[in-house]
């Protein structure tokens, strides 16, 4: 590979022979180093492929900020807990990560002690993230002398769930996570029920309402109009109906974005279902 753009010491921006792009690091690649030199292969410690259109240039400047240390850090350790293809597929999972690794080390080091108020709401709504937290977290205190603390897989887990929305901060993951709290609050409160959140159907809306907020943030809702499985779903369920377009008024008032008819009717379905469940 042939050598782009130097950011700073440890990291580069290359093209291999096939014209593909990619940001390297690695412990003094870029010291002395000049566009159309070829890359030191013995120095990369890690290659980002940048995904979905982003621009190398700015991926790459979000990684100049971050020790090559950290970043190995956090790749080795996802790559322990299985977690490698995710962060092949998401370049800026690792970004998120190494830098929150790395200011979480520093507030250590300061004495600095942080609550994390979501626990109970990540490891309810967000479950299988949360187990690859507590892996990746596990990875990292045993390369570590002295161990962050177990809340931190908190934070961990919400950067995987954000790794897949794809919106580049946490903002949206929180918003969201607030907006899935409500809506299950509301469907318990309209249903008269208090809904299990480790039952299956619960389960099941949940992964559907993280869907439906990805195709919200990329503009991409099922159809406009009332499809004919939509309409024989609304004519099933009416009380289910009547559920699902009061969390449409949830997400217009939180998000200021209408959900489409087809999206209300499959709402209504999951609603439907949470609630023939729970009875």
């Amino acid at each position: 590979m042939k050598i782009l753009r130097v950011f700073n010491n440890n990291l580069v921006l290359a093209r291999d022979e096939a014209g593909n792009e990619a940001i390297l690091t690695g412990r003094g690649l870029g010291f002395q180093a000049r566009p159309g030199q070829v890359v030191d292969a013995s120095k990369v410690v890690r290659t980002f492929v940048p995904a979905d259109g982003r621009d190398p240039d700015n991926l790459a400047e979000q990684l100049a900020g971050i020790p090559p240390e950290d970043i190995q850090l956090v790749g080795t350790a996802l790559a322990e807990a299985g977690l490698e293809a995710k962060a092949q597929a998401s370049p800026t999972l690792v970004i998120a990560l190494a830098d929150h690794i790395g200011f979480a080390l520093r507030r250590r080091n300061l004495g600095m002690i942080v609550e994390y108020p979501l626990l109970a709401e990540v490891q309810h709504l967000y479950a299988d993230e949360y187990a690859q937290a507590v892996a990746v977290l596990a990875a990292i205190n045993t390369r570590l002398p002295d161990p962050l603390a177990e809340s931190e897989a908190v934070a961990l887990a919400l950067h995987i769930v954000n790794a897949g929305i794809a919106t580049g901060d946490l903002s949206y993951t929180f918003t969201m996570t607030g907006i899935i709290q409500q809506m299950i609050a509301v469907i318990g409160q309209s249903s008269g029920q208090v809904l299990d959140m480790g039952s299956v159907s619960v389960g099941r809306l949940i992964t559907h309402l993280r869907y439906l907020f990805v195709r919200i943030s990329q503009h991409s809702q099922l159809d406009q109009e009332i499809s004919a499985v939509g309409l024989a779903i609304r004519e099933a369920y009416p009380r289910a109906l009547e559920c699902a377009q009061r969390l449409d008024s949830v997400i217009e008032l939180r998000l200021g974005v209408s959900l489409t008819e087809d999206e209300i009717s499959y709402l209504t379905l999951h609603v439907a279902r949470v609630t023939m469940e729970q009875a």
